[in-house]
């Protein structure tokens, strides 16, 4: 009996609400840079070639999805309703960066816009009711390098540590 509590604790010691205890590394180590990057890029697939452009990103929430905010006659709109697919880039300084890969889905809901309104934003979007839209990207996958934890990714290939979202189930 004392064998099986023991190992059932070292089991729980490793796991973390269905993550390993791997995967909250990488996870923690990623909300570190995402939260002390003022800004990331976002990165949207037009016809012939990906499209890469500074955003003022909203902290990740619980689940990592990011919010952003933008014009809505913008080239990444037009983007992102032909292909919703992005990438989201955070880096560090010389600490590590983060790719977040996610759908995006534009939100022109005016009690969401005015939850998510920055101050700052007065001076891009003078009409914030009609010329202010919102960018909400659900994440897939992310990878992770983050030197100051340790996680430096594949000696060979160079291969950052994944971490990849399933969907709920709710």
């Amino acid at each position: 009996m004392l064998r099986i509590t023991f190992a059932l604790l070292l089991f729980t010691s490793f796991t973390l609400h269905g993550q390993s205890k791997q995967d909250s590394t990488i996870l923690a180590a990623a909300r570190e840079i995402m939260d002390a990057s003022p800004t990331c890029v976002l990165i949207t697939l037009d016809k012939k070639i990906p499209r890469a452009r500074t955003m003022d990103p909203f902290k990740p929430e619980k689940d990592f999805t990011v919010w952003l905010a933008t014009n809505p006659n913008s080239r990444k709109v037009k983007e992102i309703k032909k292909n919703a697919t992005v990438t989201l880039y955070y880096q560090d300084g010389e600490n590590g960066y983060v790719s977040l890969y996610g759908r995006a889905t534009l939100v022109d809901e005016q009690s969401e816009k005015d939850r998510r309104w920055k101050a700052a934003w007065s001076a891009f979007y003078p009409n914030r009711n009609d010329a202010y839209l919102l960018i909400k990207v659900v994440p897939a996958k992310l990878e992770v390098i983050s030197y100051k934890r340790g996680i430096n990714g594949n000696d060979k290939t160079w291969q950052p540590e994944t971490f990849v979202f399933h969907k709920s189930t709710n």
